[in-house]
């Protein structure tokens, strides 16, 4: 069956018809060529595909694409304005939260939120976060560092 939705992704509106059986997943990677969520354990378990919907953290591959209509999205390609990339990224690289990168985007739309809430979060509260976020590198003591300190640096 096909669902004709309207949404906002990274500020912009759309319409697309999809079908009843995709994911948010798919139509991010597939028809808005957005590829920074990534596909990883399909199941909701691994964070890499995670993006902000209506401002809470959600795994795409879980949506279904229908209950899309009327939504509000944050991909990570929407943290940069446009150039100028976000604290919490410029944070990344400095202090080294990626390294093979799959985990990264899910890791920053997570803390994203988290500092959406919480404007200087402790260590504990950034764990708490990033849970439902899995790094194959074991680059976790990094990750909560480029945290800290792009929550000093906040716009």
């Amino acid at each position: 069956m096909k669902h004709h939705i309207s949404f906002t992704i990274n500020g912009q509106s759309m319409e697309l018809t999809v079908l009843s059986h995709q994911t948010l997943l798919e139509v991010i990677r597939n028809d808005l060529r957005l590829t920074g969520a990534k596909h990883g354990c399909s199941t909701g378990e691994c964070g890499a595909c995670s993006v902000i919907m209506n401002g809470e953290v959600v795994n795409a591959c879980m949506v279904l694409a229908p209950e899309v209509d009327g939504t509000d999205i944050l991909t990570v390609e929407g943290l940069s304005d446009g150039e100028e990339l976000h604290p919490l990224q410029k944070s990344f690289i400095d202090h080294h939260g990626v390294q093979c990168g799959y985990c990264a985007p899910g890791m920053l739309i997570s803390a994203k939120a988290l500092l959406s809430r919480t404007s200087r979060p402790h260590e504990e509260e950034i764990r708490e976060a990033l849970v439902g976020n899995l790094c194959r590198c074991g680059a976790y003591a990094d990750i909560i560092k480029s945290i800290q300190v792009a929550s000093r640096a906040r716009r």
